[in-house]
């Protein structure tokens, strides 16, 4: 049995897909079943609840083989701390409870890297929290993913424009979540690996935002142009939009991070190199949610 968190996600979804696709059996965790496609509700086994609550974890970590952890938003966290590390504590005593032999975890690159870097040095705390129970571990570190863009799709509809916090010309490797659910469903359908290990998801190659706008503008067959926005001002936005002051600032110090080279710093090897380019994306993904916003 496989369990998989949060499988209303981008990742959650279409790490499902691929599991039933391989005929694994799957068990869900899920706050609302109802987000569930019916056609997918009907050959999975839900527990309805938080991956953070206790007797939900029990249950449906109960006879589990293999377990997809991934920790869900909370943007008004009052701590990195609660949001990561106290959220997945409970998690880490079921897996030991019930003899969960593989956890597959989704991460950020950035291990090694000396300073605080917010979100991604607690997405690294909780790796260490998860290895640290016993169980075999493999945490997928991931740069940026292509898929946030989807969350400008009417900017880029209306006004032709996406923004961010990097410099425009700053060449940096991102990844399709398309990518990450094939790497983890690997993962969890392999029971011969043990130990702990960092599995790299790089995406195919690296681009500038400069770079990405002349292709969204190729694929969109409109000017499109990016927009950078200082990171000071980005926190302030977030915290407008009602961030804590912690996962706001922890979102910053990652944003700053980024700018500095962090996502640069794993070299890419065939291994880390995933086929899904930002292209493809734009194409299969992108294009259509931005049709549906103008």
């Amino acid at each position: 049995m496989i369990v998989v968190t949060t499988p209303t996600g981008r990742i959650g979804r279409q790490l499902v897909t691929a599991l039933l696709d391989a005929g694994a059996p799957v068990r869900v965790i899920a706050r609302d079943p109802s987000r569930i496609a019916p056609e997918v509700r009907e050959r999975i086994e839900i527990v309805t609840g938080s991956h953070g609550d206790r007797a939900v974890v029990d249950e449906a970590f109960a006879g589990a083989d293999a377990v997809l952890w991934l920790r869900p938003p909370d943007i008004r966290a009052p701590s990195l701390e609660s949001a990561y590390l106290d959220f997945t504590r409970t998690a880490c005593d079921a897996f030991v409870r019930h003899g969960v032999a593989r956890v597959v975890g989704i991460s950020s690159l950035g291990r090694g890297i000396p300073g605080d870097h917010g979100l991604v040095s607690m997405s690294l705390a909780m790796d260490d929290l998860i290895a640290g129970s016993g169980v075999a571990y493999r945490a997928l570190t991931m740069p940026s993913f292509m898929d946030n863009v989807l969350e400008q799709a009417p900017s880029l509809a209306h006004d032709g424009v996406f923004f961010g916090t990097a410099p425009g010309d700053h060449k940096r490797p991102t990844c399709a979540t398309k990518d990450i659910a094939a790497a983890a469903a690997r993962l969890l359908l392999d029971d011969s690996w043990r130990g702990r290990g960092e599995v790299p998801v790089l995406g195919p190659e690296d681009l500038s935002q400069e770079e990405m706008a002349v292709i969204l503008s190729e694929v969109l067959s409109k000017p499109v142009r990016y927009q950078e926005v200082a990171v000071p001002v980005f926190r302030a936005r977030l915290l407008e939009q009602g961030w804590s002051e912690a996962m706001a600032q922890g979102m910053a110090a990652m944003m700053a991070a980024k700018n500095d080279g962090l996502d640069n710093a794993e070299p890419r090897t065939p291994e880390a190199t995933t086929p899904t380019t930002f292209r493809q994306f734009c194409q299969e993904v992108l294009a259509p949610a931005v049709r549906a916003a103008g």
